[in-house]
């Protein structure tokens, strides 16, 4: 294709690193025993969904209604509303029950309970609900012993809801710096789910779902008795902070930026590319890890990393800086303006949302395919 049918920046996916990051974690869910439920949000394809939920049941994860529209209209119906529900939402919800969405909502609270059980009654709508249970304090949940799980169960099948199971998101594993936490975390997200889904069933509840999952502790378990399902949805991209944390390798990033040099700063030794936090994100995630990535880190056209020094030191709107870590100035003949390059994001959810849609790049970094993405709430 010619490159002027693919204007900078855009999002890249390297298909076959894309499909080698599907296969890992599915071989590793195959030794535990665990489906795997993907999360959308990162991908927001139909194509790629499809081939994330190839060899499983076939339910998946997102994040918004949007999402749940999207792929909905695709035949993917099994989906978990992994967000605690805004009561606003319950009508919304109900309406996509009615269409046909087998959804699934999440809450926290004896009071989120409450306006689900009085949606239940007053649309004539039996929501399926996952209470969310906190394993790590790290954002949302109820503790697995806390008794206003079970309050929160019984105020929603007294209301006409179904107390389906439980749902946990270890979150602070991305707060590891080595193997031994990302593991002691994924036990313990384990432990928190089986936990919680004993009380829900020593007090009457069938609570037949205990999901679990980030894709850290997905690709750290090491033990998923109990568990019925497993979410994860970076996996599939994997980024620089997954690779900060030791989940990947540089070059199992499937996601990057396509973006041209622009400009040059010579008295800094900088380099300019049109590629600013508009399409990198302000996403600052590997700030607080052993190498502080920048905004990303620097590829050639074909996705293969100049130096690990090279990184986007600062971003403007539309403007991203290339600089060296180390403080030395760039060779700026290397640079020639035009050049196309590569940046490997901090977070790929953060990055792959700013685009309306991605191209999927073969093994030389050329985009081959353009796909849609959805966007929205």
């Amino acid at each position: 294709m010619d490159r002027a049918g693919w204007n900078t920046p855009a999002l890249l996916i390297d298909e076959q690193r894309f499909e080698r990051n599907l296969a890992r974690l599915n071989r590793r869910l195959a030794r535990l025993g665990a489906p795997l439920r993907p999360h959308l949000k990162t991908v927001k394809n139909v194509e790629l969904a499809r081939r994330m939920l190839a060899g499983h049941p076939g339910g998946a994860t997102v994040s918004t209604l949007a999402e749940a529209d999207h792929f909905f209209a695709a035949g993917i119906d099994d989906l978990l509303y992994a967000v605690g529900i805004a009561p606003g939402k319950l009508e919304a919800a109900a309406r996509r029950i009615a269409d046909g969405v087998h959804l699934t909502l999440i809450l926290d609270h004896p009071d989120a309970a409450r306006a689900v059980a009085g949606a239940a009654q007053r649309l004539d709508t039996n929501f399926r609900v996952l209470l969310e249970v906190d394993a790590d304090g790290h954002r949302a949940g109820f503790r697995p012993d806390d008794p206003v799980l079970l309050e929160s169960a019984r105020i929603l099948a007294n209301g006409g809801a179904t107390p389906a199971g439980v749902m946990v998101h270890a979150g602070g594993s991305y707060a590891c710096r080595d193997r031994e936490c990302l593991v002691r975390m994924a036990q313990r997200e384990r432990d928190g789910a089986v936990a919680a889904a004993g009380a829900l069933r020593a007090a009457g509840f069938e609570a037949p779902v205990v999901s679990v999952g980030s894709t850290p502790t997905a690709m750290f378990a090491q033990d998923l008795t109990g568990v019925t399902e497993v979410r994860a949805g970076v996996y599939a991209f994997m980024d620089l902070v997954m690779a900060g944390l030791g989940v990947c390798e540089l070059d199992d990033i499937a996601v990057s930026v396509l973006t041209e040099v622009i400009g040059h700063r010579r008295e800094h030794g900088q380099v300019l590319v049109d590629a600013g936090w508009m399409s990198l994100s302000r996403d600052r995630g590997t700030a607080d890890q052993a190498i502080d990535r920048g905004y990303g880190v620097v590829c050639d056209e074909t996705g293969q990393v100049l130096s690990p020094e090279v990184i986007v030191s600062a971003t403007n709107q539309e403007h991203g800086i290339l600089a060296r870590r180390d403080g030395e100035s760039l060779k700026l003949h290397d640079f020639p303006i035009g050049r196309r390059l590569r940046i490997l994001p901090n977070h790929a959810c953060a990055t792959a949302g700013q685009f309306e849609h991605l191209w999927l790049a073969d093994p030389e970094g050329r985009p081959v395919r353009k796909l849609e993405r959805c966007r929205g709430w």
